[in-house]
């Protein structure tokens, strides 16, 4: 019994590290935007970690997949064990302080592909954690059918497939795309709320003095019918309503929110840049020539960015460039396109494509 419960909780650990680490690979810029989310002054204030986010992004969930193949086929067991220990006290305390003190609402534990409240990912950590001390402490009972020569084969295999993968989606753009600005989508769609769409449930708890003693009234929203002095109120959700698939993504131009109205464009072209201070040197001629394309083909084209106004004027002005960028949120640019700058491209809300600056030259007009 405790070796088919081994042999089902290493593979299971196995199987899902590597599908964890390949989710986050495939999109290991959202991933560090995750980690600069944790290493902000809003959760564990080490600002001096947000410069290396990326790399270290890329070295946790390469490590993350080799470790998921070390465990199933018994490669240097020990080594391996060690480092899952580690790894997943780590998240378990992450996702613990996320939950706990709700710093991070998403922990990113499988990018977008799969969304888990703090709560759930927590949960799941600790049972990876149970499942791992187990196989941590049964380890002589792990061995691999394979010789030491097809081990070495294998992972050679795999490092050369990760390292593949970084290259090819940081100079591009990632495979597979889980967001809600996907090509297909519809952004206005993804924005609606239907009509008779749950809203959201809060409980509010009331506190008033009441013959020199505090009493607290609950109630769903409506002020109590008391007599008393009314001392404050504390809210709490209680069900959670409809959310649309994008709800933090607007579009303003001088302090009025032009959303609907651009997005509606039959023909539009978006140059993305969350901060125009980091675009590319390199995308300037490759925007230029697109540009040209768009325009000939009777598309609106426009800029999107959470840079300031004096920014985008120097910018601007620096590179002739001839059309105007608007005020957007940063996050939202972010997930957007994993680019800086990046480019989409709509008719009527649904989107026809995007691109890496680097592949501008191919984006779609037609």
């Amino acid at each position: 019994m405790i070796k088919i419960t081994l042999h089902i909780f290493r593979y299971f650990v196995g199987i899902l590290f590597i599908f964890s680490g390949l989710i986050k690979l495939n999109d290991p810029i959202g991933f560090s935007f995750k980690l600069e989310e944790y290493f902000g002054p809003t959760v564990f204030n080490i600002d001096f970690l947000i410069p290396v986010v990326l790399p270290m992004a890329i070295f946790i969930v390469i490590l993350e997949v080799i470790l998921g193949i070390f465990l199933i086929i018994g490669f240097k067991k020990k080594f391996t064990l060690w480092s899952l220990l580690l790894m997943i006290i780590f998240f378990t305390f992450l996702t613990w302080y996320s939950a706990y003190f709700n710093k991070v609402t998403d922990c990113g534990c499988f990018g977008d592909a799969i969304k888990l409240t703090p709560w759930e990912s927590f949960t799941k950590d600790v049972i990876l954690l149970v499942m791992i001390g187990f196989l941590f402490v049964k380890q002589d009972l792990i061995n691999s059918i394979l010789s030491r020569k097809i081990q070495k084969i294998i992972i050679g295999s795999s490092l050369i497939f990760c390292f593949y993968i970084t290259y090819f989606v940081l100079n591009h753009l990632p495979i597979l795309d889980f967001r809600a600005y996907k090509i297909g989508d519809n952004l206005l769609k993804n924005m609606t709320v239907p009509e008779n769409a749950p809203k959201d449930i809060y409980e509010y708890s009331w506190k008033f003095i009441e013959d020199d003693q505090e009493k607290i009234y609950i109630t769903n929203g409506e002020y109590p019918n008391v007599s008393g002095e009314f001392i404050g109120v504390e809210t709490k959700l209680i069900q959670k309503g409809y959310e649309p698939s994008i709800y933090d993504f607007s579009i303003e131009v001088n302090g009025n929110n032009l959303t609907k109205e651009i997005l509606s464009e039959e023909k539009l072209l978006i140059y993305i840049s969350y901060n125009i201070a980091n675009f590319s040197p390199s995308a300037i001629e490759n925007l230029k020539t697109s540009f040209e394309k768009a325009k000939n083909k009777g598309y609106k084209i426009i800029g999107l960015t959470a840079s300031s106004v004096e920014e985008r004027k120097v910018f601007i002005k620096q590179n002739n460039i001839s059309f105007e960028f608007y005020t957007c949120d940063e996050t939202a640019l972010k997930t957007i396109v994993r680019s800086n700058p990046g480019a989409i491209v709509l008719k009527a809300g649904d989107v026809i494509d995007k691109k890496h600056y680097k592949d501008f030259s191919d984006l779609n007009f037609d």
